[in-house]
């Protein structure tokens, strides 16, 4: 069993809060603002001063923050971070994909969620969902399908739409061969953006505009590149914290011709829900 809980332990403290939608304290690096009060972290450790009560590791952390048994937090980590086995020394380990099965009969529940929580147009939803890029899993996840060559699926994101609300990658996504998308005829000007909802809702703000989900904020997605050789305008839209920021200044570091297009709100679907001036104009160049 230690082979199976101590890579979840390993899992950094940080990606853990992200995930359970926590944020960064503005001026102090270690400290986080959860629903359960504020969190330190140090190392492995972390410390809720709220109600005085700590603990080691993520296991730990993701009972603590949802409220979870061991089983239950084993289970969720799992799923919001799919770990490949570890294969013999001097073999490769196969990451085979493993998308979850479609469930129609939860598709009207997912669509809720996006239409009333998450302002999406119904017309956009339907949309996505007959040209395939999204779907309903047994679970009530929403599905966003990651596509690679030739239109192939190379992963998928998941965002849960219950009482439990997480992100995650379906086991085996190989988010560097490929993306969420929402590509306008004739577009010239990229922007990324950190989930495939905050893509939606940056099409929707900037309708024109190729909008790219990096399927968590990252500064070098390996296929970046070309699409930069090929003279797209390249906005990087990541979230208006100090995660975000920081990576976009690495992104930019990287790719000089990469600019910062920063929603006025923490995300783009924030701006969406609060601000939705349909189209907003892009930063003159």
């Amino acid at each position: 069993m230690r082979d199976r809980f101590d890579p979840l332990r390993r899992i950094p403290l940080t990606a853990v809060l992200r995930a359970c939608g926590a944020q960064p304290d503005r001026y102090d690096k270690a400290k986080w603002h959860t629903s359960e009060g504020t969190i330190s972290i140090t190392g492995t450790k972390f410390m809720n001063w709220h109600c005085s009560q700590g603990g080691g590791g993520a296991i730990d952390l993701a009972m603590h923050l949802n409220h979870l048994a061991f089983p239950a937090a084993v289970r969720w980590l799992e799923r919001q971070f799919p770990i490949p086995p570890q294969a013999p020394p001097g073999q490769l380990s196969p990451r085979r994909l493993s998308l979850p099965p479609p469930d129609p009969h939860q598709l009207p529940a997912v669509t809720r969620y996006l239409l009333q929580q998450r302002a999406i147009p119904g017309s956009l939803i339907q949309s996505l969902v007959e040209s395939g890029q999204l779907y309903a899993d047994g679970r009530a996840n929403a599905v966003f399908l990651l596509s690679g060559k030739e239109n192939q699926p190379v992963g998928a994101e998941l965002r849960g739409t219950g009482p439990l609300r997480w992100l995650g990658l379906a086991p085996g996504s190989r988010k560097n061969l490929g993306y969420f998308s929402l590509h306008p005829p004739g577009a010239t000007v990229i922007i990324l953006c950190e989930s495939a909802i905050d893509a939606i809702s940056c099409f929707l703000l900037y309708p024109t505009s190729w909008a790219i989900s990096t399927a968590g904020a990252r500064p070098n997605p390996r296929w970046l590149s070309a699409l930069l050789a090929q003279g797209y305008i390249v906005y990087c839209g990541f979230d208006a914290d100090g995660t975000g920021e920081n990576l976009a200044r690495q992104m930019m570091a990287l790719y000089p011709r990469v600019r910062r297009l920063r929603p006025c709100l923490h995300d783009w679907n924030e701006v969406l829900r609060w601000h939705p001036q349909i189209p907003l104009p892009l930063p003159s160049e």
